[in-house]
């Protein structure tokens, strides 16, 4: 994972299919699921899973070993970002750390976790459309030349760029304001929208800016 920036600048062609894929959770079977339907990853269909690969299911060692095993197949076929769960203090409450441990080893949860601080933080398609776990900002200004200088080989910090990346959550309710999650905080349609424009992003899909996030259950699916 060494090769990788923080952010990705990743290009696709008119013809690709490049599916993003929110939190799985540990979820197995719903992660085969999605190969079922959408096809597996290939050249011509290629996958970009937005963190949270981990804790809450039973099956979060079956999720990562087939996710990179696809990766070690082809390295271009399948993408990974991280997510706030990829972390030691969310696994050891959300279970990820104990089911390695009860499967295979302390070692081997250690390996996950030096792998998970070498994941990107976000990827930029065609220069236009950004992909993250969390969200943008508690500080206006920020570029994406400053995320790609995050040292993100390190264990989330509690504030700052690579946290916000992570744990931040869109609101409703223009500016910012706290976050109900106690890390990061939430950020209005205003915000998003001035980062986009600051940055040149957005409208490579449709009219209207676009960004790309996870992090949170709807009921809705969107």
């Amino acid at each position: 994972m060494e090769k990788y920036a923080s952010l990705v600048d990743y290009p696709i062609e008119d013809e690709e299919e490049f599916t993003i894929c929110g939190d799985i959770h540990g979820q197995y079977y719903d992660l085969l699921n999605i190969f079922k339907i959408n096809g597996n990853p290939s050249a011509e269909n290629k996958y970009l899973f937005n963190g949270d690969f981990v804790d809450r299911g039973s099956f979060s060692v079956e999720c990562m070993i087939t996710l990179l095993a696809w990766k070690c197949a082809n390295n271009d076929f399948l993408h990974l970002t991280r997510g706030n769960h990829e972390a030691r203090t969310v696994n050891m409450i959300y279970g990820f750390k104990g089911e390695v441990q009860a499967k295979y080893s302390t070692e081997v949860y250690d390996a996950f976790s030096d792998l998970f601080c070498h994941l990107p933080l976000s990827y930029v398609i065609n220069k236009k459309v950004m992909i993250c776990h969390g969200g943008i900002f508690a500080d206006d200004g920020v570029k994406l030349e400053d995320i790609r200088k995050v040292n993100r080989v390190q264990e989330p910090p509690e504030k700052g760029i690579m946290c916000d990346l992570l744990w931040a959550d869109p609101s409703d309710t223009y500016g910012r304001q706290p976050s109900k999650r106690g890390v990061s905080m939430a950020f209005g349609p205003d915000i998003t929208k001035k980062f986009l424009s600051d940055n040149n992003l957005g409208t490579l899909v449709s009219k209207t800016d676009l960004l790309i996030r996870s992090h949170e259950v709807k009921q809705g699916g969107y």
